[in-house]
This record gives C-alpha cells, sequence and structure tokens, in this order.
C-alpha cells in the first residue's frame, strides 16, 4: 500500500518563510494532525531547491529504532555524527517531548551555525519552562490543526457544500481518515471508528496520563464525554465539577482544572476565554471549551448528531484559529429604561492584524426571533469594526452594516 499523504500547502508556505532563519521553528499540534508528514514533504521541497538528502535528518522518535536515542546526549551525538561538514543542514526531531531533557540538545544545535532545526511536539508544554524563556525571540511557532472545510473540499471536491459539511462532521478532520473515504469501504463506519479510538486512545495515554501521574482512564472519557456535549456552554469548572457529580463523578474543582489543563496541553481541547467588549479586557471566568476534532465527538457521544449551532460554533472557532487570529467569547453590558445592567453575548471577538472583528454563529436565521437577538448583540458594539452574522442560510444580506453570510462559503475563503 503506497503511502496516503495529503498536501498541505500553507503550512508548506509557511516554514519557507523562516527557512534558514535564525530561528527554531516549532510545529505543535494534536496528534495524527499531520505534522511528521508537512515535514517529510518540506524535505521533499528542499531537495527540489537543490538541498542533497545527505544535508538531511529527519528522526522519528516514537519509533522504535530510534529509541536509544531518546536520551538526549545519544540523540545530540547521532546528529553531530551525521552533519555534511561545511554545508548547511537540516534537522527535524519528530515529537521532541519523548526526549527527556530535550532542551539541553536542541539548544546546542542552534548554537551551531551550520544547523537549521525543526522540530514537533503534541504538548503545548514544549514551549514553556526554563528553556523556552531563555530562547524567548530564538523560536517561532507554527500550530498545526487537523484538516479545514476547505482542505477536506480538496480532497472529497463537491458542489454540495452541505452534503460536504455533513460528511466533514461526520468522517473526522483528521488528515488519515480520508483514507479510508477514498477507499470507499462497505464497512466505513467501523474503519473509521477503530482509526479515531486509536487516536483518542493515544492522545490519552501518552499526551493527558502520563504527562500528569494520571490512572483513571475510564475517569476521564467520561469527563471528556461531558464536554462534547457541552461544547460551546459557558461553564465555569465549579459548576463543571457539580454537574459531574450529579452524573455520579465524584472529582473536586483543582483536579478537574488539572484535568482541563493537560486536555489542553495535548491540543485536543481549546479554551477560549471572555472578553469584555466595553471594557476591552479579557477575563478570566465562564470560559467555553471547543474539541480539536468532531470525529472524536461522535465516538464520545456514540454519534449523536444533536445541539448543531454549538457544534457549527465549534467548527467557526477553529477556523479562526486556523487563520492565525486570536479569539474571544464576548459579552457587552448595557441598561435598560429601568437602569437593570444586562449583558448580551457575542459568539467571538477576534483579534486580527486590522483590528477586532465580531461574529454571531447560528445554524439558520429564518425566523424573526433567532434574527433579532443575534443582531440585538452586535448593534450594541458601537465601534467601527466589522460585525458579521455567519449562518448555513444561503445568500449575503446587510442590516445596517451587519453582514450575514452563508457559513460554508466563509469555510472556503
Amino acid at each position: 500500500m503506497d503511502k496516503f499523504i495529503i498536501e498541505r500547502p500553507q503550512y508548506i508556505k509557511e516554514l519557507m518563510m523562516f527557512k534558514d532563519a535564525d530561528l527554531i521553528k516549532i510545529l505543535t499540534g494534536v496528534r495524527r494532525s499531520g505534522k511528521s508528514t508537512v515535514y517529510e514533504l518540506y524535505a521533499e521541497e528542499l531537495k527540489k531547491q537543490g538541498i542533497k538528502p545527505e544535508q538531511i535528518q529527519i528522526i522519528k522518535l516514537e519509533e522504535e529504532e530510534n529509541s536509544e536515542l531518546l536520551d538526549y546526549h545519544k540523540l545530540h551525538q547521532h546528529i553531530m555524527d551525521n552533519l555534511v561538514k561545511d554545508k548547511k543542514n537540516y534537522v527535524f526531531l519528530d515529537e521532541i517531548q519523548n526526549v527527556e531533557n530535550f532542551e539541553k540538545a536542541v539548544r546546542s544545535l542552534y548554537e551551531k551555525k551550520n544547523i537549521d532545526i525543526y522540530l514537533t511536539g503534541s504538548n503545548s508544554k514544549l514551549q514553556s519552562g526554563e528553556w523556552a524563556t531563555s530562547l524567548t525571540g530564538r523560536y517561532i511557532e507554527i500550530k498545526m490543526y487537523p484538516l479545514s472545510f476547505k482542505e477536506f473540499l480538496t480532497i472529497n471536491p463537491t458542489d454540495n457544500l452541505d452534503k460536504a459539511y455533513a460528511d466533514y462532521l461526520a468522517y473526522s478532520s483528521f488528515p488519515y481518515a480520508q483514507y479510508f473515504v477514498n477507499l470507499n469501504m462497505p464497512d466505513l463506519k467501523k474503519q473509521l471508528d477503530t482509526y479515531i479510538n486509536g487516536i483518542y486512545d493515544t492522545v490519552v495515554l501518552y499526551d493527558v496520563m502520563s504527562k500528569k501521574g494520571i490512572v483513571n482512564a475510564s475517569r476521564i472519557k467520561r469527563i471528556m464525554k461531558f464536554m462534547a456535549g457541552n461544547i460551546g456552554s459557558e461553564i465555569s469548572v465549579k459548576k463543571m465539577s457539580d454537574m459531574l457529580k450529579d452524573d455520579g463523578i465524584v472529582i473536586q474543582p483543582y483536579l478537574l482544572d488539572d484535568y482541563i489543563d493537560a486536555f489542553k496541553d495535548a491540543f485536543i481541547w481549546y479554551q477560549a476565554d471572555r472578553y469584555d467588549v466595553r471594557g476591552r479586557k479579557v477575563l478570566k471566568t465562564q470560559n467555553k471549551y471547543y474539541l480539536v476534532d468532531m470525529g472524536i465527538r461522535n465516538m464520545l457521544m456514540n454519534d449523536k448528531v444533536e445541539d448543531t449551532g454549538h457544534i457549527l460554533e465549534n467548527i467557526v472557532y477553529l477556523e479562526l484559529l486556523r487563520r492565525g487570529y486570536k479569539v474571544y467569547i464576548g459579552k457587552i453590558d448595557y441598561k435598560t429604561k429601568d437602569r437593570e445592567v444586562v449583558t448580551k453575548e457575542i459568539d467571538f471577538v477576534v483579534e486580527t492584524p486590522e483590528g477586532l472583528e465580531y461574529y454571531q454563529v447560528s445554524d439558520t436565521m429564518n425566523d424573526a426571533k433567532t434574527l433579532e437577538r443575534e443582531l440585538a448583540s452586535l448593534k450594541l458594539i458601537k465601534d467601527n469594526y466589522p460585525k458579521y452574522i455567519l449562518t448555513r442560510d444561503y445568500g449575503t444580506k446587510d442590516y445596517d452594516g451587519i453582514k450575514q453570510l452563508n457559513v460554508l462559503e466563509w469555510l472556503t475563503k
């Protein structure tokens, strides 16, 4: 069987921007999002530019044949022994977090002027700690995600965006899941379930349990299932702890917070902080959590396709992250005629290089009450930054400067 490879040109382009720069390049993201493949494709591009194969070292630190290189001394020596003298060398270290004290090897290699270093990691702690602080300004992080809806369409082309979106949710956005889809197997559902379960087990085993010293895998799955059933819902850790208690899971808020940190570190859950639009400040209460892939949600929830509005909100959130923006959930307070303070919600407040953007996300705007509700929050914002309503309805509308767009068409831009 030939290796199944999906081109990810946006990541190759970004890596090329930093080629030979005096920076450590770190490609981060959840396991199986395609980081290793991107480096392999990038290495092929380097060869097309005249770089000789012997100038390129790709070391996959999760493969058994490289197990002895998990000792940072041996890893460093192996790389040094295989350098091409008087030439630029390109060193790719895949899943570097598996090497204890990896920072010592990386820092030493970085000091060598003929080495261009590229790392991948499946844990956000790769960019934290003393070593990262000491290298501030000397590394660049490129955040990688599973396939966007636009990327999914390049592999599964169709003019029917609604069907494509349904397939996108059902088939998962992990790149290799598309291999099973393209084989068109009669037992496709079984193949996908097995593959997604494997990803879930790997992430939980290596990037959650082992990193946090957690031993109760069934408890983790029940917490993950609870969160998957509440994506896009504003919820505090204390409230989540209380609700889990009602479901028979007794876990103190401080410990639950520790679990959620582990989920975030593994890039399987993302936290959106609340942003006070009037006060122009980020708040640290009542966050929302979004899941990296709907295939994992299907597995956890036994394929219950409910709460389609929050699922769509999750897809939009991830797309905004892919576009390189900082994304918050928004709130804006106003006083009624009775001088009562009321809070309105804005789904997303987005920081872009040009300024802020505001988004409301809704499955449909066909009824007047929904339209009024979604417009009301945006109308309270008095600045001149762009305001959008993204919906599954087709057609573009303008409500005094608030633009309503079809979300599936927006996702393909």
